[in-house]
């Protein structure tokens, strides 16, 4: 049996594993600007738009669940089919989950930001499938970053919508 520090049977693995997430938030960060005079503060946003203080601890806490449902595919092995396919499925969607801050952020795209989110909705819905394959506990653990990225594609389309005079150019 091999050791354990507070149950986990490699927590260097899990810490690995919290950080790669959260470095996806990170990377995100670099081109998410939304404080006063930004091009996002100039925006129109619908009534239930949380405000900009609510957004870095709830994906904070997205990215580490996400990071404890990673690692407890991982710790599945690797050596396993179902676990490598459902751990390229979780980088396809993490993937997403950053390219979304450069579409809509990085080029000031809210259409761009909804084909992204739309895409990311299903490659969590599709990790969440494999996930569950291999750890129930894992899939679980999505369950509500998938409920954030429903609210955040709500909010995305609805953006794009009050704002669509903006983005088409004039006749």
């Amino acid at each position: 049996m091999s050791s354990s520090f507070f149950g986990l049977r490699n927590p260097v693995k899990l810490v690995i594993a919290i950080v790669v997430c959260n470095l996806a938030g990170f990377l995100g960060s670099f081109v998410t600007q939304t404080g006063p005079g930004s091009w996002y503060a100039q925006l129109v946003k619908p009534e239930i738009n949380p405000p900009s203080f609510v957004f870095a601890p709830v994906w904070t806490t997205l990215f580490i669940l996400m990071g404890i449902a990673l690692y407890l595919v991982w710790m599945e092995g690797t050596n396993r089919w179902v676990v490598r396919r459902a751990l390229t499925i979780f980088g396809v969607q993490l993937g997403l989950n950053v390219l979304w801050s450069y579409a809509f952020f990085g080029f000031q795209s809210p259409l761009l930001g909804l084909i992204d989110i739309v895409a990311l909705w299903f490659a969590i819905i599709a990790t969440i499938v494999v996930f569950y394959r291999v750890n129930r506990t894992a899939a679980y653990l999505l369950i509500p970053y998938l409920l954030w990225v429903t609210f955040a594609a709500f909010l995305n389309y609805r953006i794009l919508v009050l704002n669509l005079m903006i983005f088409m150019p004039s006749i």
